[in-house]
């Protein structure tokens, strides 16, 4: 059979409200990042698009006296300095050898106008931009634009070039506070989103768990059980089969329960036939086994061979017949105040096993509220199941003890045979089981442990077969010294 083990240590509602926020924090992450990142470029593209502009208009305002002299040089750069853009920027210019900054006692120059970007701007009309951070960490965009002039209708390079460095702490700052509001707001959201993941986890668990209740029911025995099927999804359709399931599962036990009620019944009907022609040829056979002597040996013969097996016959009808009555549960008990090891004499000197054979170990003074003969019964069938198939020396022991609840009787027959083979002990108390196969013309019925074990049963005890720790088979019954209490 195959089965399928469930190795989640979760339960269902975890992993569904688990897998629905995990979801939703890779949603709400995701969107963050993408809208942080586009909302970014947006920020850095319009400041860096503004002082391009800004810068490129500005040098178009100015009308350059070539060549360039330091002086003139200073004098632009302080004025395009002036006119930044709402940031405020720094201006530096390069023409030949001459170097100029708008910062007053500032350095003519900036280290964060590096070699690449001179090396862009070299021989070009047109401006180049770079964003860079500083030593500090301190983000910047620095913006080259070349003065030029049109001749002939073609804008041509003056050899000037004026350099704009904008810091960016004011973008950086205003990205910050949206990282920051995508991070304050993830927890509250994360929190809402819980509501809806509750909410889909009782939708998805409540067929589930009518799914449990009703196989659990099924399990009591209540195979009439069905579940409300709503919608057409998955989990409706699991419902569909379940109650399909039950429906044929029902059927099949209930052309099961006529089929053993009509086999028993016609046991029981077969049995109780076959007693009364079973009872006038016994009754011939006795006659006749009296005269078997002063017949020929064949005839002595063949006669005794009927005698026994009528008898054999007549034992099988009696014992289809009890164990008729536990399957309709009309047998009972007749309690009765009984003596145990008295009980246990009469038993064996009935059978005449008071010979060697048979070793008791009987406490005195010990009495019990039983159906005598149904312990008779028990006892018998285990003795001679021991000396049939086990070996003598057989021994009968009884023993009381206290337990929570009331007092206890333990009976243990043990044989000195070769002991019980394990795949046997499973089935030791089926009906009409036998461990050798070459037995099936033995004496016995096949239902006598069987109806040991309906009788035990019957008195609220157990009946159980072991192999003894020295050999042998060990049967151990134990029942509640007050049946009926």
């Amino acid at each position: 059979m195959r089965r399928i083990r469930a190795i989640s240590p979760w339960g269902l509602r975890t992993r569904l409200v688990a897998a629905f926020l995990l979801v939703a924090a890779i949603s709400a992450v995701g969107t963050a990042a993408l809208t942080y990142r586009q909302a970014r470029t947006a920020v850095l593209t319009q400041s860096q698009d503004t002082a391009v502009s800004g810068l490129r208009d500005q040098l178009a305002a100015h009308t350059l006296q070539l060549p360039l002299d330091q002086q003139q040089l200073q004098q632009i750069v302080t004025e395009l300095g002036k006119r930044g853009t709402p940031h405020g920027w720094h201006v530096y210019g390069e023409y030949g050898s001459l170097r100029a900054g708008s910062n007053p006692g500032g350095p003519p120059t900036s280290p964060l106008i590096t070699a690449d970007m001179r090396s862009r701007l070299g021989g070009v009309p047109h401006g180049a931009f770079q964003r860079t951070t500083d030593a500090n960490g301190t983000p910047y965009v620095v913006v080259g634009m070349p003065a030029t002039f049109r001749l002939g209708g073609v804008r041509r390079p003056t050899g000037a070039v004026f350099y704009a460095v904008m810091p960016l702490a004011t973008e950086r700052q205003t990205v910050q506070l949206m990282v920051d509001a995508a991070r304050n707001g993830a927890l509250p959201g994360l929190a809402i989103a819980l509501v809806p993941a509750l909410l889909a986890a009782r939708s998805v668990l409540r067929p589930v768990r009518n799914l449990r209740k009703a196989a659990q029911r099924m399990g009591r025995g209540e195979l009439d059980t069905r579940i409300e099927v709503r919608g057409a999804d998955e989990l409706a359709g699991l419902a569909r089969t379940f109650n399909e399931t039950a429906r044929a599962l029902e059927n099949s036990v209930d052309e099961l329960r006529q089929a053993e009620a009509r086999a028993r019944r016609f046991a029981a009907d077969v049995s109780h036939e076959l007693r009364t022609p079973l009872t006038g040829m016994l009754a011939v056979t006795e006659v006749l086994d009296e005269d078997a002597e002063r017949l020929d040996p064949d005839t002595a013969r063949a006669l005794r061979l009927i005698s026994n097996e009528t008898g054999k016959l007549a034992v099988l009808v009696e014992d289809l017949m009890e164990i008729s009555r536990f399957d309709a549960r009309a047998a009972e008990l007749n309690l009765d105040d009984v003596d145990l090891a008295e009980a246990v004499r009469k038993t064996l000197e009935r059978r005449h096993w008071v010979d060697e054979r048979v070793v008791t170990d009987l406490p005195e003074g010990v009495r019990a509220r039983l159906d005598s003969r149904r312990f008779d019964v028990v006892l018998a069938n285990l003795v001679g199941n021991a000396l049939k198939h086990g070996g003598a020396p057989v021994r009968v022991s009884v023993r009381t003890e206290t337990r929570v609840g009331g007092d206890w009787l333990t009976l243990r027959v043990a044989d000195s045979g070769p002991g019980i083979a394990p795949e046997v002990l499973p089935h030791i108390f089926d009906r009409f089981y036998k461990a050798d196969a070459a037995r099936t013309r033995s004496a016995g019925s096949g239902l006598g442990l069987a109806i040991t074990k309906e009788n035990v049963h019957l008195h609220g005890g157990t009946v159980r077969a072991a192999a003894g720790p020295d050999g042998g088979a060990v049967f151990t019954v134990e029942m509640p010294l007050e049946a009926g209490a």
